[in-house]
């Protein structure tokens, strides 16, 4: 009788997210995923950086409200969405999302989440630029309510101990951290993130001293002085859309990371030596890397009756 009471318990203390499953669609829409895979690979072959792009609409999502799809909601009169936020401005590819959307309502009708969705494409998307290859659990519902004074992010000006406090807060570990900001390796930053950085570091008039001298020669070169010009920098220096693990290198042995937080990740004795780790093995950082990125889809996921399934991602039903 005691181990059938410890189990219930235990069924009870799990969390509702590990109902989540592969394959989740695989009767009540069994084309999902290849439609949401022929999308994206026909967006891949004309962009390769949507991969990048794909990765950060996923991450913004999942790190307000949970992974809803609430960051495609539209503003309206009356509500300021997700969107709008200062760090949102410059998340693209929702016209990519729509596309598989209005795909998915004529095969599927009423069946497949914007959320789902989201987690799929990203999935493919990494995949299609040589990284890991991994299986998404299913199942999520979309969000009713998005609001751009929820959105509270991580900033590429964070220390490591900061960014830290942000991922815990979403149930995610240092180690997730440090993985999951490996995304980076097919990321992109505008100049105006770290215009101080090459130029007047906090304040001191000089560069950033943990920057490599060449690099910041070459960024200051390529970002101008023109404050109306803002042009986008590999975050990757070397394999830009490729997913592997060469961003730890850079930032490791050759202080090239372009982002205060990148670079801070290698020099941090919280993190440096998780990116020693992953510095020297590409595989162990492609199955980690997988792993959180499953494990970032699950945070505060809706299911069951909760929320509802978008016929339009970016509005509302209407009740």
């Amino acid at each position: 009788m005691n181990n059938m009471i410890s189990f219930l318990f235990l069924l009870l203390a799990l969390p509702l997210s590990l109902a989540l499953q592969v394959g989740f669609y695989s009767q009540s829409c069994p084309q999902a995923e290849t439609i949401v895979q022929r999308v994206v690979q026909q967006r891949f072959n004309s962009d390769k950086s949507v991969t990048a792009a794909l990765l950060r609409m996923h991450f913004h999502d999942c790190f307000v409200r949970g992974c809803d799809a609430s960051i495609l909601i539209d503003s309206t009169s009356n509500n300021q969405a997700e969107k709008a936020a200062g760090p949102n401005t410059s998340v693209r590819e929702f016209a990519l999302i729509d596309q598989m959307k209005t795909q998915l309502e004529a095969a599927c009708p009423k069946t497949v989440s914007c959320a789902d969705i989201i987690a799929l494409a990203t999935r493919d998307a990494v995949a299609l630029a040589r990284g890991p290859k991994y299986s998404v659990p299913t199942g999520r519902r979309d969000g009713k309510i998005s609001r751009a004074s929820e959105v509270n992010l991580p900033g590429p000006t964070f220390t490591v101990a900061q960014a830290q406090q942000s991922f815990s807060a979403q149930g995610l570990t240092i180690n997730d951290m440090v993985v999951l900001l490996g995304g980076h390796t097919v990321g992109t930053a505008h100049c105006s993130f770290f215009q101080d950085r090459i130029t007047n570091f906090q304040g001191t008039g000089a560069p950033d001293p943990t920057m490599d001298k060449a690099l910041v020669t070459k960024l200051r070169g390529f970002c101008g002085s023109n404050p109306n010009v803002n042009p986008t920098a590999f975050l990757d220096q070397n394999t830009s859309f490729v997913v592997d693990n060469e961003f730890y290198n850079q930032i490791k042995n050759k202080r090239r990371g372009i982002l205060q937080i990148d670079q801070e990740l290698a020099l941090d004795p919280l993190s440096s030596s998780i990116v020693s780790s992953l510095a020297a093995n590409n595989a162990m950082f492609g199955q980690r890397f997988a792993n959180a990125m499953i494990k970032m889809g699950n945070i505060k996921v809706l299911q069951g009756t909760a929320g509802e399934i978008r016929t339009n991602c970016r509005v509302v039903n209407k009740s």
